[in-house]
């Protein structure tokens, strides 16, 4: 039989891409988790959906947990004639915590797990390739799939990752209302100025310094000149956030895509905006992993 008997469950955490100056390159693994349970069955396709996106998201061949599962299927030439799926959702969905890159790890690596012998099938470099050309790029599905502090890029056709495990507080002030990332994407420009470069290459150079060696430094670190301002109009709430934090001496940007306020400090009690969620976390240095 192709396939392992019984349920198989996968825990993800949240992730966070940017980091500010880091763009499409720096991500960090959250603790703040969804499970995934999956069982091959006999025929069709069925879910179980509790917590985030519960209301909203579908239930058939278009969920993209599936379809990550299916993709992963594909590699490794075995697909079941039915699987339940069963989803406790806590990251938050379009908020910048890396929801739909936690729903493309936990797919690949249920699909490799439910498959006997599927870790010599696919290793975990195929793995993260399928879930970065799902994703479209790797910044979050890195650390969403290794955990730690993550710097990705791609080489040639081919996405890369460099793992660096971190100790840092953080606490996400989390927006009741989301943003598209296709939105926030959206109102990026197509170039811009060479100082701003320079100025935000610099400053991800000294972040992951910051990060591993220097965190007197992350202030300095943090600052970006490449996409948050031009994101402030689909997010002035957030934005309005990080300028007040900064100003006050705390290491505070957009969490990914947005509009989640991330700041490397703990005990923020007194800036919470009403209606936002706050949690303070700190850095898993577990990526997705099978529990059961």
């Amino acid at each position: 039989m192709p396939f392992v008997d019984g349920p198989v469950t996968v825990r993800v955490p949240a992730t966070s891409a940017n980091l500010g100056p880091g763009f499409d390159s720096l991500g960090l693994a959250l603790t703040w988790f969804d499970e995934v349970t999956a069982e091959a069955t006999g025929a069709g396709l069925t879910f179980d959906i509790e917590g985030e996106g519960a209301d909203e998201v579908p239930r058939d061949e278009s969920h993209l947990l599936y379809r990550a599962m299916d993709a992963a299927f594909d590699l490794l030439s075995e697909k079941p004639d039915g699987l339940h799926l069963t989803c406790r959702n806590t990251i938050p969905h379009g908020r910048g915590l890396g929801s739909s890159a936690a729903a493309i790890a936990a797919g690949v690596l249920l699909a490799r797990a439910l498959v006997v012998g599927g870790e010599d099938r696919v290793d975990d470099t195929t793995l993260f390739g399928l879930a970065t050309d799902l994703e479209g790029h790797p910044d979050n599905v890195a650390p969403a799939l290794r955990g730690g502090f993550t710097i990705s890029w791609i080489e040639g056709a081919a996405p890369e990752v460099l793992r660096l495990d971190v100790d840092v507080p953080i606490t996400v002030f989390v927006p009741p209302a989301p943003v598209s990332t296709e939105l926030a994407r959206g109102l990026l420009p197509e170039t811009v100025p060479h100082g701003d470069a320079a100025f935000s290459a610099g400053r991800a150079a000294l972040l992951v310094a910051a990060l591993t060696s220097a965190p007197e430094r992350l202030i300095s670190a943090t600052e970006d000149r490449l996409h948050q301002t031009y994101r402030a109009e689909a997010m002035p709430d957030s934005y309005k956030l990080v300028r007040q934090l900064r100003v006050e001496g705390v290491p505070a940007v957009i969490s990914g895509a947005g509009p989640t306020v991330l700041a490397f400090a703990q005990g923020l009690e007194d800036w919470t905006p009403e209606g936002w969620e706050r949690r303070e976390l700190g850095v898993s240095p577990h990526g997705a992993h099978v529990v059961s």
